[in-house]
C-alpha cells in the first residue's frame, strides 16, 4: 500500500453517512497506517468505524475501506488496509444508467434516455434538438430513496446514423455542491463492484 500512496496526495474520505463526506491532505505514510489532515472537521467519523477511500493514482482511481485508529482535530490516522482495488483507469467509474428522464432550461422541459453516467457527466438519447451552449437542470434518481439534482452541459451531439431519428448527447456535470459529486462518485464505485461481482 506504501508505494500507492504518498505524503501530499489528495485523497476523499466517505462516511457512512454520504452526507459526512471529507477531502484531505495525506501528510505522514506508515507500514501500519497514514494520516490525512482533512479540509473540514471530520464529522461523522468515529474511531473504528469503516469508511471508503478514493484518490487518484496513475494507475487509475485507487479504492479501498479502513477506519480511523486516531483523530486529533482535522489530521486522522488511518489503519492501512488489508486489501484495495483499482476502479478504472478513467478519471472517473462510468457505469451503464438507463433511465427515461427530463432536462429543463429555462423553462422548457426535453425528454431524454440515459445510456450512462459518470461522476464526471453521462450520455443519453433524445428527439430533442439541444443548444449546445445550454445549462439543463436534471434530477438523477440514484435509489427508490435518494435522487440527486445536477447542472448537464452538452459538450457532444451528434446525430444518429442508420435510419435511427434523434441524437446521441455526452455531457458534463457542474457541481455548485461539491457533496452531489461526491455522491455519484460513490454511487458509480458501488455499482461498479456490484457487477463486477456478479
Amino acid at each position: 500500500m506504501r508505494e500507492l500512496i504518498e505524503n501530499n496526495q489528495r485523497i476523499t474520505m466517505v462516511t457512512y453517512d454520504f452526507r459526512n463526506a471529507n477531502k484531505g491532505t495525506i501528510v505522514d505514510v506508515q507500514p501500519d497506517n497514514f494520516t490525512i489532515e482533512l479540509d473540514y472537521d471530520p464529522k461523522g467519523v468515529l474511531k473504528s468505524n469503516y469508511c471508503e477511500f478514493y484518490t487518484q493514482t496513475s494507475n487509475g482511481i485507487l479504492y479501498f475501506d479502513s477506519y480511523a485508529k486516531d483523530i486529533d482535530g482535522r489530521k486522522v490516522t488511518i489503519a492501512s488496509p488489508a486489501k484495495h482495488k483499482f476502479l478504472q483507469r478513467r478519471r472517473f467509474t462510468r457505469i451503464k444508467y438507463m433511465h427515461d428522464l427530463k432536462l429543463v432550461c429555462d423553462g422548457n422541459s426535453y425528454d431524454i434516455s440515459t445510456l450512462d453516467i459518470s461522476a464526471g457527466g453521462m450520455k443519453f438519447v433524445t428527439h430533442c434538438n439541444l443548444d449546445i451552449e445550454g445549462e439543463y437542470n436534471i434530477t438523477l434518481p440514484l435509489s427508490d430513496e435518494m435522487s440527486v439534482d445536477c447542472i448537464f452541459c452538452p459538450i457532444r451531439i451528434e446525430k444518429n446514423m442508420n435510419g435511427e431519428t434523434g441524437y446521441t448527447v455526452s455531457g458534463e456535470f457542474k457541481f455548485t455542491d461539491n457533496k452531489i459529486k461526491l455522491t455519484i462518485i460513490q454511487y458509480c464505485s458501488k455499482r461498479s463492484l456490484e457487477i463486477s461481482n456478479k
